[in-house]
């Protein structure tokens, strides 16, 4: 006779409750890796934007709330953007920290740093 192989009911469950973690953790995660990638979409645009170039820091702030807007971007408020200029050129930053809550006092805190200067 011969032995017989498999997973058994309580690895089967172990399996199951790590994929259902997972995709908890990823479910979690995906939304705030949009919202940075849209701002970064937005920064760029505004890079490019010659009418920013020698814009004031309210215009500046202004440009990004309407571009915000347009995007729903809701983490990071025109009063949180650094702006400088650099060799003459517009550099619009924010660092910004999102947390999403996963159950009870357990959390995660993912921390962005979005800006118009590529970061090596």
């Amino acid at each position: 006779m011969k032995k017989q192989q498999g997973a058994t009911l309580i690895g089967m469950l172990f399996v199951g409750i790590l994929v259902v973690f997972a995709a908890i953790v990823v479910m979690k995660l995906v939304p705030a890796y949009i919202e940075f990638y849209s701002i970064q979409k937005v920064f760029s645009a505004m890079d490019k934007d010659p009418a920013l170039k020698d814009a004031k820091n309210a215009e500046v702030r202004d440009s990004y709330a309407r571009r915000a807007g347009i995007d729903n971007i809701t983490a990071v408020k025109p009063e949180d953007l650094d702006i400088s200029r650099d060799s003459g050129k517009l550099v619009v930053a924010a660092k910004y920290r999102v947390e999403k809550p996963l159950f009870g006092n357990v959390g995660l805190y993912i921390d962005f740093n979005a800006s118009t200067v590529p970061t090596p």
